[in-house]
């Protein structure tokens, strides 16, 4: 590790000097890139820096260790400084790591009932408005692209409202960071609202977290999709039923069809529509170009596969349990509410701790 950050300081202060030269400011492309080149080893070059110095110190510390009057003071100051050299240490390994190439970007969030009926769609509906929550706690901006939704009817006259699928755009400079983490499958343990002997049962969802793509990624020819536009459906005879709005995209060469109906204007479900089919297209191109290095991504990010059971939601017992990571926390009511910061938190720190070990840092 320590011979690739004399490496990266050796390349800063190469870069130092090429920003002192006037005749970088003359190729305004190539400034651009030594800039951002500059400023993305910054901070490795910084901690590597103080690093250094608390070595410095540290080596310092035996000669005032040797004095009987400077000792205790000497001893605190030691454990200080070897709190942060361990800090600083786990820090640049961090640093070190590839960067995820998707980091800064907005994502699209698919969620969709799975197996059991009803409760499934209840629960994909709680699903998403766990998600919502925490965006917006976050700051970050979600705007439903595409959904279909179900009335459940219970007893005692409640009526409850849930999902068969929504599709969201989750957008934000920290939106993919956060929950690129959640692909998989959800599943929920709870007795329904609609089950009249108090029986528990177990329903899922699946959640899919998609890299919205740039646009010089993904080139959809027109010829290569066929439009159709159709009466949307809806419950409550509302006006969105009344005009032929609903637009069903066909991509000819994979079959990917995405459907969106929500908005009353064609024009506005067809570029909701659109940027679905971008975004599963990305993926579908990505999942193939990086097939063979799978089991190396997957160590970085976590598989992501959406076959996989990856978290369990027990409500008689308040408790969620991620089974990648065997961690449990007894606030189920909490992290529905979209309190999932210590959950998505343990799930970084897993992964960047495998992606350490599997780069030998």
């Amino acid at each position: 590790m320590f011979d690739r950050l004399d490496v990266i300081e050796g390349r800063y202060e190469e870069l130092n000097r090429m920003l002192m030269d006037p005749a970088l400011a003359a190729d305004p492309s190539r400034l651009r890139e030594v800039t951002i080149e500059h400023a993305e080893i910054s901070p490795v070059v910084d901690a590597y820096r103080e690093l250094k110095g608390v070595q410095s110190e540290l080596a310092d510390m035996d000669e005032l260790l040797a004095d009987p009057e400077m000792r205790e003071m000497a001893q605190e100051e030691k454990a200080s400084l070897t709190a942060r050299e361990a800090e600083l240490t786990d820090q640049l390994r961090v640093l070190l790591l590839p960067k995820d190439p998707y980091a800064g970007r907005n994502l699209l969030l698919e969620i969709r009932a799975g197996t059991g009926g009803d409760e499934a769609a209840l629960f994909a509906g709680d699903l998403f408005r766990m998600y919502h929550r925490f965006a917006e706690a976050q700051g970050l901006k979600v705007e439903v692209l595409s959904s279909s939704e179900v009335a459940v009817g219970g007893s005692g006259g409640r009526t409850a409202q849930g999902f068969k699928e929504v599709i969201c755009l989750v957008s934000g400079a920290s939106a993919y960071s956060h929950l690129k983490y959640e692909s998989g499958v959800h599943r929920v343990q709870r007795v329904p609202v609609t089950e009249t002997q108090g029986r528990i049962h177990t329903s899922a969802a699946t959640v899919a977290v998609l890299a919205e793509p740039e646009e010089v990624e993904v080139h959809v020819s027109e010829a290569d999709l066929r439009v159709d536009v159709f009466r949307a459906s809806g419950p409550g005879g509302q006006s969105v039923n009344t005009t032929d709005s609903a637009v069903r995209i066909t991509h000819i060469p994979s079959g990917l069809v995405v459907i969106c109906q929500d908005e009353k204007s064609q024009h506005k479900n067809k570029a909701k529509a659109m940027k679905v089919l971008k975004a599963r297209l990305f993926d579908q191109m990505e999942a193939e170009r990086h097939a063979e290095e799978a089991a190396e991504r997957r160590s970085q990010v976590g598989s992501g596969d959406r076959s996989e059971r990856i978290r369990t939601y027990n409500y008689p017992q308040n408790r969620v349990t991620d089974h990648r990571i065997n961690l449990t926390l007894y606030k189920l009511d909490r992290i529905v509410e979209g309190d999932l910061a210590e959950l998505l938190t343990a799930l970084q720190a897993h992964y960047q701790a495998k992606a350490i070990e599997d780069a030998g840092l």
